[in-house]
């Protein structure tokens, strides 16, 4: 009985665990260089910044607005749900789990940048 449910817990992890890694339906992910050139038209676009204050104040890209991850929920009524919304942050991680959130809240177009500020080059 007890192999069952090891078995079963095994198969539960290894699903939870691709199910995090696996891009989220409905959200596009774009690197750092094609992100520079979505920063050239800002136009339809709103530009968030999921990182802590901290981390922003640090180093951050002019045109991000700082909706830290653990505030965007209480805070989607201050974004445009009709515009290019491009998220970013440290790594990429963060900014992924924003995504699903804007997403599931009728967000029509998610970008999310690879790699985040780690991958950003000036």
């Amino acid at each position: 009985m007890s192999t069952w449910v090891n078995v079963v817990f095994i198969i539960l992890l290894i699903y939870f665990v691709a199910t995090k890694m696996l891009p989220t339906k409905g959200v596009e992910h774009i690197t750092p260089d094609e992100l520079k050139s979505k920063l050239k038209e800002t136009k339809n676009r709103q530009f968030v910044d999921v990182r802590t204050p901290a981390e922003y104040r640090a180093r951050h890209i002019r045109q991000f607005k700082n909706v830290p991850l653990h505030e965007l929920s209480a805070k989607l009524n201050e974004l445009d749900r009709e515009k290019e919304t491009i998220v970013i942050c440290q790594s990429g991680m963060r900014s992924n789990q924003a995504a699903k959130i804007l997403v599931k809240n009728g967000f029509k177009r998610v970008v999310n940048v690879r790699g985040g500020m780690n991958a950003w080059n000036d």
